[in-house]
């Protein structure tokens, strides 16, 4: 297995026992590609789920560009309500499982087909 493997199944792992999901591997591992190489960045890899700024990052540039979506209160919410799924208190937010989320709450797994 190669690096992006082991991370998979950390973002796997984070999506059965902190979310309580069972992952769609296919789609996780497209998420994860679709990250490119911020998943191997410490800093990149993670979401700062308690700074706005960080939050308007993904909004934007995931939720708006990536995913098409157009701009309203409910991408607001629904970043929050990933946030609150996945642990205020916990630390290492993967920025990969927060857009698995986000794309599954959507129902935009299509984007990565």
């Amino acid at each position: 297995m190669g690096k992006r493997d082991d991370l998979i199944a950390i973002y796997a792992d984070d999506l059965k026992n902190k979310c309580g999901m069972t992952p769609d591997m296919d789609l996780l591992r497209k998420v994860t590609i679709g990250c490119g190489p911020a998943i191997y960045n410490a800093d990149a890899s993670t979401v700062a789920g308690s700074q706005a700024s960080e939050l308007e990052t993904v909004k934007k540039n995931f939720l708006m560009k990536k995913l098409g979506l157009a701009d309203g209160p409910n991408l607001m919410e629904a970043i929050n309500k990933v946030i609150e799924v996945y642990g205020k208190s916990e630390r290492n937010k993967y920025r990969v499982v927060v857009y698995y989320m986000l794309t599954k709450e959507f129902g935009k797994e299509s984007v990565y087909g």
